[in-house]
């Protein structure tokens, strides 16, 4: 029996099982790195494999459900969930709701004991916002007060993510926006105007954070301070060099044993180029490489352009944070509270991506059907 609200075509495989394969592997990560951790601190050691296990099924359920929902059904639920995020982060800022961690307020209680983290949702519906404040005729009665009132729309994630603090996120965001209006013809003066507005800003939410700043200097001369400010990056090298070419066996690696901070989520695969070597790397970053390869293609494909918005600002997102995820881990960045994609712990970060990538998915269907229907009718018209 077939829904009025789905989709008949089927979804890009390629791209489908290659998403299945990296929530397949984070399973894998979760599960090793943080077995020894979870007994030392819970008692058990499938703690957070049996929460990862619950929110992968989670996931990928509503992953194959975005793919086959028909797309304004999506639009819809696209703004729903912008509007859930936005209220979600206004609620980090309400006693009662808020949840505190490292001196960020970015998550709120849910019952079950479990949190949730609007900013991982906000990241994937975002792009709706800025397809709709792109796309959408001028009000005429506003006269040129409407793009004022626009980028103000615009800059309320970013001011409500500055507050919690979440400066990672606010990059994310930053600089989808700039590389979607560059897609979309922005003109080389205006992105040279918008680096140089980031210098007085970068002072502002860096240089002048301690916190921050430590982390630029750890990252500039990591051996200074070894045991504070280097402490992540050597221990994340060091276990990239245990594993070599092979690595050292599933299970196997050393960096998990309270060596390497936070193995099961911002530092996972460093434990992974430990017990799997440069072969087992070289091969997630080859599936990571041919998802955003897929999501480039499909949104260049795409006509519409809410639609090449939407499909440009998912993948766009998703590239730029497992880039800033590798290149902490690596040292080339310094180091940023950003998970890796399907591959570290977390729920509202596996969810949503999941979420974000059943759009990309339904957006190609829907492409792929209103292609072929054209070209049915040019043959017969």
């Amino acid at each position: 029996m077939k829904l009025p609200i789905l989709l008949k075509s089927h979804p890009d495989r390629g791209l489908l099982l290659s998403i299945l394969t990296l929530i397949g592997f984070g399973l894998v990560q979760v599960y090793s790195s943080s077995f020894i951790y979870a007994v030392d601190t819970y008692g058990n050691g499938l703690h957070f494999f049996s929460k990862q296990a619950a929110f992968a099924l989670i996931g990928a359920g509503l992953l194959l459900f975005m793919a086959h929902l028909k797309w304004k059904f999506c639009r819809l639920l696209g703004g729903f969930f912008l509007l859930l995020s936005m209220i979600g982060l206004i609620l980090t800022y309400v006693p009662g709701f808020a949840v505190e961690a490292g001196g960020a307020h970015r998550w709120i209680q849910l019952p079950l004991g479990l949190r949730f983290e609007p900013s991982e949702l906000l990241k994937v519906s975002f792009p709706f916002l800025l397809a709709t404040l792109m796309v959408q005729k001028p009000v005429s009665w506003l006269g040129k007060g409407d793009m004022l009132l626009r980028f103000l729309i615009l800059l309320t994630p970013f001011a409500l993510l500055h507050g919690q603090p979440d400066f990672g996120t606010m990059a994310l965001l930053f600089a989808m926006v700039l590389s979607v209006l560059f897609v979309f013809g922005l003109k080389w003066s205006y992105l040279v105007g918008s680096a140089l507005v980031t210098i007085p800003l970068f002072y502002y939410l860096v240089v002048l954070v301690p916190y921050r700043w430590a982390r630029i200097k750890g990252f500039l001369d990591p051996w200074a301070d070894p045991s504070e400010k280097g402490f992540q990056i050597i221990q994340s090298l060091m276990s990239f060099q245990s594993g070599g070419v092979w690595g050292a066996g599933l299970g196997q690696g050393q960096g998990k044993l309270f060596f390497l901070p936070e193995a099961h989520t911002d530092f996972t695969l460093a434990v992974l180029g430990e017990e799997t070597g440069l072969v087992g790397f070289l091969i997630v970053l080859s599936i990571y490489g041919f998802i955003v390869f897929r999501g480039l293609q499909i949104s260049s494909r795409v006509q519409p352009d809410f639609e090449k918005v939407v499909a440009l600002g998912v993948t766009i997102l998703f590239a730029f944070q497992v880039f800033i995820n590798m290149g902490v881990v690596l040292g080339l960045l310094p180091t940023k509270g950003l998970t890796l994609p399907f591959l570290s712990y977390g729920g509202s970060s596996l969810i949503a991506t999941c979420i974000g990538f059943g759009w990309l998915l339904n957006i190609e269907r829907s492409f792929s059907r209103r292609k072929s229907s054209k070209i049915i009718q040019h043959s017969y018209g």
